[in-house]
């Protein structure tokens, strides 16, 4: 199979989108040095809601343009949320010997991140269901 060509140029779009977002953010809420990443966490964690909460639509409510699952999910909110910031920022915070800091950090995200999906898909059903519980 070749390249498809739309979807890298969907992707690479909506990458861009997600990049700038997270970066505004960031600029909006720096992060002290040996301070909790605040904005790198609530930008993870939004991005994990907001996959569960797209996920939901994309697969159990909308038969959506092929390229929207990528579009979003790939480059959206691919290009938004960070892993590398995430890890690089739990390695600057032990260097610095803030290592209550990181170690919060570093399972605050991923216990953020879990709950943060499940409750997009729970949120995003009951809302696809008119608040029956259950979708069609």
């Amino acid at each position: 199979m070749g390249v498809r060509w739309d979807e890298v140029a969907v992707v690479s779009a909506g990458g861009i989108l997600g990049a700038l977002g997270r970066h505004g953010i960031g600029l909006l809420a720096p992060t002290a040095p040996g301070g909790f990443p605040w904005s790198t966490f609530a930008i993870n964690v939004a991005g994990c809601a907001a996959i569960g909460i797209l996920m939901v639509f994309a697969t159990e409510v909308w038969s959506p343009h092929r390229l929207i699952r990528p579009f979003l999910t790939v480059g959206v909110l691919g290009g938004f949320t960070t892993f590398s910031a995430y890890a690089a920022e739990a390695r600057d915070l032990l260097a610095i010997g803030a290592v209550g800091v990181a170690v919060g950090y570093v399972v605050g995200t991923v216990l953020a991140a879990l709950v943060a999906v499940q409750c997009g898909v729970v949120v995003a059903r009951r809302v696809a269901s008119g608040g029956r519980g259950t979708i069609r």
